[in-house]
């Protein structure tokens, strides 16, 4: 971590309470050291010398996991850079989707199997702003339909995202997820489809076929939708933030036992992304 990044991230870190032994290590120390874990993906007992103990950095970790300040630092950094964008620090429009993630034989509770990606783990379920910001992130099983997880996302969102009313996503959510969210939380939901194949190749080429037999060359292929990837309008946003994440090699897979775990790491990502930026801007 850069001298920049530090000054953009000490201002938020928790106050020292004063109690207990003196500290050894400093918080800039213990920070480093977690940002390692995950861009490297390494196991805590295999941190490299120059760190903390990993016992150190593990305890710091799960400790700032159950108050919450891993949570509470990605949301001071996201209304500072938003504030920075120019944009009002509560987003009044958000996308919501899932990334299923294969489960490593660590164990735990939680993991399941889902049909429509065939993976058998866990889903990441998040909540972005149209910057593509993670606002709320859940770990759960991967049994668990979108339709319902959608709810397991938004009931813990909704007491700080007063501004939201309009929601963006995929055609999985569509049904009582959909409903759940436009009649409970009163948003506007809007699901974005993939553009429909309207006619057949094999229909394509008859009709090619007979308009020739009338002296009428037509390319049958121009009558087909365009092939390959295509970009779904607010879709992407998501999907590039799962890309964020998933450039930590910790967050390849889910190798942790317990969900509040796989939580924190995104928001430990996100941070890490996000004082990156205000550093250099």
């Amino acid at each position: 971590m850069s001298d920049e990044e530090w000054l953009c991230i000490s201002a938020h870190l928790p106050e020292p309470k004063g109690q207990g032994r003196p500290r050894l290590h400093g918080l800039r120390a213990i920070l480093d050291a977690v940002f390692y874990v995950l861009k490297s993906g390494c196991p805590w007992r295999l941190l490299p010398k120059d760190f903390p103990p990993w016992q150190t950095v593990y305890d710091w970790f799960r400790r700032w996991r159950i108050d919450g300040t891993w949570e509470r630092l990605n949301a001071e950094l996201r209304e500072r850079l938003r504030c920075r964008l120019g944009r009002n620090p509560n987003p009044s429009a958000g996308i919501v989707d899932s990334q299923s993630a294969k489960t490593t034989g660590v164990g735990g509770q939680e993991r399941g199997f889902d049909p429509a990606k065939r993976v058998a783990g866990r889903k990441r379920h998040l909540l972005v702003d149209t910057e593509g910001l993670v606002h709320q992130a859940r770990v759960h099983s991967a049994r668990v339909p979108d339709e319902d997880g959608i709810r397991l996302l938004l009931e813990t969102a909704r007491d700080h995202l007063t501004r939201l009313s309009h929601l963006w996503v995929d055609a999985g959510y569509q049904g009582r997820g959909r409903r759940w969210a436009e009649e409970v939380l009163g948003l506007s939901v809007e699901v974005v489809r993939k553009p429909k194949n309207l006619l057949p190749e094999e229909v394509a080429k008859r009709w090619a076929g007979e308009l020739a037999k009338e002296g009428k060359e037509v390319n049958w292929q121009k009558l087909m939708p365009p092939r390959g990837f295509r970009v779904l309008p607010r879709r992407w946003v998501v999907e590039r933030t799962f890309a964020w994440i998933c450039h930590n090699r910790r967050m390849a897979k889910d190798y942790e036992r317990l969900c509040a775990t796989g939580e924190a790491f995104v928001y430990a990502a996100m941070t890490r992304l996000m004082v990156r930026r205000l550093a250099r801007a």
